[in-house]
């Protein structure tokens, strides 16, 4: 794999001193991709270059805070302590691991990974902050205009990071799947307190490819170990600019970090009750979420943490299961099935009797049904009849109205024969009716019979 980190005239900040010394360390990683891939004296090429990349970062954090002292600058301790996290934290446990592993590929490909994702996301956020380019904080934030607040703050750094025009489309995102994804999951804590914040980031896989590999220079249009380390710690600083424009959150610091399964992902949604979850598209390159859990919600045990020691292994197994996971689907295809319904009860329980066999997702409310099918088309919607405000037939009616799902097959979920009912959704062309209180094997065998046929 060819690698080159691409210098971008927006990481330009306009301080000769600062943007020298990044465009010296951006070619500094460069090079040391040009080591790895000749792999010639791997081991003592990486070793000097390692030296020379964290001597130059070493003095690039002392002008840089010479500079913000120079002008005052408000954010300065903050700046200070996250440089003091990557010198005595980061590059000491990744010198640690190419130690270790004797300069292993995939170690190497580690250390590459993190800095070059440190760097992305400390030049982009950080480091424009100096400038004042970024929207002040919202510290005057009145009691419920903290959604929008957010919304703001998350539409302008994906602007500022990779200058993509996004538009939030959804305030009420419910953990549906869209394309192929990337589901990562940080914990933050207060360094004197028991509160914790649990943050969840979905991004559509190509999202990622046309942010982060191609600010890496990457020609592929596939995850690899290198992108996804890189991702992480973009992600990384990406929420921790969030997280300094909400004042209540000051002093929040990483705790934990997790690649999680879409089926993961799923059951945190399943269970538990969100602050926000906001979905937004970034006008062709790719949809990605922002969700937030109240801390006294919060569970453990959700995956393996990502720790330094284990980060290679958990990114290299985590790419294997996507790849066993895709080429299973690619051979056996396991057809789509959106269940539709108010009640828990029932979601979950026709959920599980189907999922063995089919890729089940679910929706509590029409609304919610119809964003769900915009995102991943599934081959059948099993809906509700009755469900408040927007019942079966209006929802049904909002997804006739749309050309490319006028075939879209539909089966109502009921509990009573009601002939005026289905007399009146007819010219809207459902597959069928099914009584939710049939036998579970009748249900799963009309269900069965009717996916055999398409």
């Amino acid at each position: 794999m060819e690698s080159q980190f691409v210098w971008q005239d927006n990481y330009n900040i306009g301080v000769e001193i600062i943007d020298k010394e990044h465009q010296r360390l951006f070619k500094i990683i460069n090079k040391l991709f040009a080591f790895r891939e000749e792999e010639k004296d791997s081991q003592w090429t990486c070793q000097e270059g390692i030296k020379y990349f964290k001597g130059h970062a070493m003095k690039h954090f002392a002008d840089e805070e010479a500079y913000m002292l120079s002008i005052g600058y408000e954010g300065y301790a903050q700046h200070q302590r996250i440089h003091t996290g990557f010198r005595k934290n980061t590059l000491p446990a990744l010198e640690q691991e190419l130690e270790r592993t004797g300069y292993a590929p995939d170690a190497v490909d580690h250390f590459l990974g993190v800095c070059a994702g440190w760097l992305i996301g400390h030049t982009l956020t950080e480091d424009q902050a100096i400038t004042g380019r970024h929207a002040q904080k919202w510290s005057d934030v009145l009691p419920g205009g903290e959604l929008a607040a957010l919304k703001k703050v998350i539409v302008q750094l994906v602007f500022d990071m990779f200058h993509l025009e996004s538009q939030m489309i959804s305030d009420a995102y419910n953990g549906e799947k869209f394309g192929q994804g990337v589901y990562y999951r940080l914990v933050y804590g207060a360094a004197e307190e028991e509160q914790r914040q649990e943050i969840l980031m979905v991004f559509e896989e190509k999202l990622l490819i046309n942010t982060v590999g191609n600010a890496l220079g990457l020609q592929t249009n596939k995850l690899d170990s290198m992108l996804v380390h890189a991702a992480r710690y973009t992600a990384q600083q990406f929420v921790g600019r969030v997280i300094e424009n909400f004042p209540d959150m000051q002093g929040y610091e990483l705790k934990e970090e997790n690649l999680l399964s879409y089926e993961q992902f799923r059951k945190i949604f399943e269970r538990e009750k969100f602050q926000a979850s906001l979905l937004f598209n970034t006008s062709g390159a790719g949809y990605f979420a922002y969700s937030v859990i109240a801390p006294h919600l919060l569970q453990k045990g959700v995956g393996t943490p990502i720790e330094y020691k284990n980060a290679m292994s958990e990114v290299e197994q985590y790419l294997m299961r996507r790849a066993e996971q895709s080429e299973q689907e690619a051979i056996a295809p396991k057809k789509k099935v959106l269940v539709v319904d108010d009640s828990m009860t029932i979601r979950q329980g026709i959920k599980q009797l189907l999922e063995e066999e089919y890729d089940v997702s679910t929706a509590e409310s029409g609304v919610a049904a119809i964003r769900a099918v915009t995102l991943d088309r599934p081959h059948l919607v099993l809906l509700d009849y009755e469900m408040p405000i927007c019942d079966g037939r209006q929802t049904l009616e909002m997804l006739r109205s749309e050309k490319e799902l006028a075939d879209l097959p539909v089966i109502f979920l009921t509990g009573r024969r009601d002939t005026e009912s289905m007399i009146k959704v007819m010219p809207l062309k459902p597959a069928g009716y099914l009584l939710k209180n049939s036998k579970p094997e009748e249900i799963k065998r009309e269900i069965d019979a009717f996916l055999a046929k398409m």
